[in-house]
């Protein structure tokens, strides 16, 4: 079977890039398609792949500035020839999903969001920081760019969603069905510690949407030690309001990392997260976490087993939580088996059985079609009812 990868354009590595990492492990031999690759940003695992970029991405300038194509990238995504692929795999946030592939070719969508510029407009906007200019401009393109989005949708033949959250936009935006399997997590790459931890966690980068003030400023008000690690454009504005009990270490990766998070009290998280990674790599560390109770942190925590939720994006809400919380509460490796459920394996044992039943159901519809259902085929009306006839992803799972 020949296998097709897509993604974004491939200029930082984040969350969604360790997604594509975990498919080119799973499907080795599958060429990754995308917009714009920049080698330079990647660890060496991207490198040795095959990474098709479209012609665009011979322009340097173009890599450095990518956000400045946002409006060409439909147009680039479905110029991309997947003639011979079995199955298209797609990894979208934005506009991966826009392909097209040919009748013989089965697509499924792993979804990160639907494009949160183009359905969340609003928010994205102050977000980003859009002068008026800027909002003019974008503005005009949102009806058109939100037409071909929807009807690009259409033409996906399996939708995944990485959270609760995701399906429920998923539903919303493009009235098709999605099964949740969430990202993967490398538990094996954390270890509980022993202690319980002397100060709180934040780690995150540092941009405003995802509200690192809150922590900063409620840690601060009650003298609590807070360790705030990455870093971003509102690092000097947080280093400004903090107060002597925040320490900042800027940002870590590999065995520092692991050992901020093993000697913490607990992770906070104050931001929406479509899911989040961060909490399950705390989990795995066998520390609690206390999380605003929106997005992915309702599919991830557990109040009272795996950490605390707090209701308002506000630093008062984050203070009353903090004042409750009582590590002594939690076992350590409780939390750890609860992060399990979420590990790389586990990731790939769910995906791999999506996609046989998906490749099988796909070929069931195509040969009714070419009997006396040409209408069938991709149509989002039905969207598979065994999909949702068999258990969905374990929403907060008791073990």
């Amino acid at each position: 079977m020949r296998v097709a990868l897509i993604h974004e354009a491939l200029t930082v590595y984040g969350g969604a890039e360790k997604v594509l990492e975990e498919l080119m492990r799973m499907f080795p031999e599958a060429p990754v398609f995308v917009p714009l690759y920049e080698p330079s940003a990647f660890p060496e695992t991207f490198q040795k792949a095959d990474i098709r970029a479209t012609w665009i991405n011979r322009f340097p300038l173009v890599r450095r500035h990518p956000r400045a194509l946002f409006p060409l990238y439909p147009l680039l995504m479905s110029s991309i020839d997947l003639s011979g692929y079995d199955l298209v795999i797609s990894s979208s946030f934005n506009f991966a999903h826009n392909v097209v592939t040919p009748p013989e070719s089965c697509h499924v969508c792993y979804c990160h969001s639907p494009p949160r510029f183009l359905w969340d407009y609003n928010a994205y906007a102050r977000r980003e920081g859009f002068g008026v200019w800027k909002r003019r401009v974008v503005e005009s393109m949102l009806p058109r760019l939100r037409s071909m989005d929807r009807a690009a949708a259409q033409g996906v033949d399996f939708w995944v969603s990485t959270s609760t959250l995701v399906e429920q936009r998923i539903r919303k935006t493009y009235r098709r069905r999605s099964t949740i399997i969430p990202p993967p997590v490398d538990v094996n790459e954390f270890k509980p510690g022993s202690g319980r931890g002397e100060y709180f966690l934040l780690l995150m980068r540092l941009v405003g949407w995802k509200r690192p003030d809150i922590a900063v400023k409620a840690c601060s008000e009650l003298g609590v030690k807070l360790i705030v690690a990455g870093d971003g454009r509102e690092m000097r504005h947080l280093k400004a309001i903090a107060g002597p009990s925040v320490e900042f270490v800027g940002r870590v990766d590999g065995e520092a990392k692991a050992e901020l998070y093993r000697n913490c009290t607990a992770l906070i998280l104050t931001s929406v997260e479509d899911f989040g990674i961060t909490p399950l790599e705390a989990m795995a560390s066998g520390r609690p976490v206390i999380a605003l109770g929106e997005g992915g942190a309702l599919d991830t925590v557990v109040p009272g087993e795996t950490g605390e939720l707090f209701d308002e994006q506000t630093c008062e809400s984050l203070k009353r939580a903090l004042m409750h919380f009582n590590p002594e509460r939690y076992d350590p490796a409780a939390i750890r088996r609860h992060a399990e459920i979420f590990d790389s394996r586990q990731f790939r044992t769910r995906l791999n059985s999506f996609l046989g039943r998906s490749i099988r159901l796909y070929s069931r519809r195509m040969s009714e079609a070419a009997v006396d259902e040409p209408h069938l085929a991709g149509s989002p009306e039905v969207s598979a009812p065994e999909w949702q006839a068999e258990p969905r992803f374990p929403v907060r799972m008791r073990l």
